[in-house]
């Protein structure tokens, strides 16, 4: 299928990785020219200084969408618009506003509109869903998510758009861990209420966003979370989603997963061997990602990550963000 990419920056590099080999990516577009230009010399394609030059001049049948998170919507509806199916990046939208535009242009399309939530296809994530479904580790208790990571005042100054509320939407939810509030969601289900708080700790009067925020989250099942992200920390560490059952603690760290059982056993198990695209935290799931969204684009599959596959995720985050705001528990 004939591919493009609008934004070119860090992120698209895994996605033209990930296609490489795979799909003819017949364009870049980027308002810096030259960094267009030089994802079209080193992958082929035309560079162009637009996303409306590109799909007028190319009529791609994919479009992937690697820009800053004020862009994700209106240029996933003007793909759609156009006859493209779509793969964005996170977010998939700011607010609830953007995101009920979003359901509206979906709807109005017969393209797919797929999403980047990579880390459902890390070898650890699939391993432990295995394991949860043998029910060797027999009934799932409760949860807990945590990333700490490091940026620095320069992260936001120099992006142009980050640390920015209209721009960013947010800051270490949104942006830093929302792939771990994502998984929370898919081992446990549907949340139904949360309780938020967010700070900015480290970062006053440089960035508007919260360089914190920790959230206790109650789902369907009757299970509850406790969730804490920071970009405070000096380091960027594995995220940990640790996952407490009957018989069993399971603990995911990036690609690794440690079983601490009840009688004493700690056994980690042996994973499929993946290497990551882009940074070790990102996960390695982006290949296997991009190539289901290609595969279901193809066979007519519904692809998993589409809007009601991550609407718990979504509806999650805007919640916290909510609970944050009015220092009050959300019904979800």
């Amino acid at each position: 299928m004939r591919a493009a990419i609008v934004g070119c920056g860090n992120i698209a590099a895994v996605h033209a990785a990930s296609l490489e080999g795979r799909q003819e990516i017949v364009g870049f577009a980027d308002i810096i020219p030259e960094r267009a230009q030089r994802f079209a010399d080193r992958c082929g394609g035309r560079a162009f200084a637009s996303l409306e030059e590109l799909m007028e001049a190319e009529k791609p049948e994919v479009l992937h969408i690697c820009t800053p998170h004020y862009l994700h919507v209106p240029m996933a509806e003007y793909g759609l618009a156009h006859g493209a199916h779509v793969f964005a990046e996170k977010p998939p939208a700011m607010n609830e506003k953007q995101w009920e535009s979003l359901e509206r242009a979906a709807g109005c399309s017969e393209k797919r509109l797929g999403f980047c939530f990579q880390n459902r296809y890390n070898p650890s994530v699939l391993a432990v869903k295995r394991l949860l479904a043998s029910g060797a580790c027999g009934r799932l208790l409760g949860a807990r998510g945590i990333v700490t990571w490091n940026r620095q005042a320069p992260y936001y100054t120099e992006s142009g758009w980050r640390g920015s509320l209209e721009k960013e939407g947010g800051g270490a939810l949104i942006n830093q861990s929302i792939h771990t509030l994502d998984l929370l969601t898919e081992f446990l289900g549907r949340p139904v209420r949360v309780e938020a708080d967010a700070a900015n700790h480290h970062l006053k009067g440089v960035i508007e966003v919260e360089d914190m925020l920790e959230a206790f989250i109650g789902y369907e099942g009757g299970q509850n979370a406790v969730f804490y992200a920071t970009t405070a920390y000096c380091d960027d560490r594995p995220p940990l989603i640790e996952l407490s059952c009957e018989k069993a603690t399971v603990r995911i760290e990036d690609l690794e997963v440690t079983c601490f059982w009840r009688d004493g056993r700690v056994e980690k198990p042996a994973l499929e061997s993946k290497k990551a695209l882009g940074k070790s935290y990102w996960g390695s799931g982006h290949q296997d990602c991009i190539a289901d969204f290609y595969r279901c684009c193809e066979t007519g599959e519904r692809f998993l990550q589409d809007l009601d596959g991550v609407r718990n995720t979504m509806t999650l985050m805007f919640g916290a963000y909510r609970s944050a705001r009015e220092g009050r528990e959300i019904a979800l």
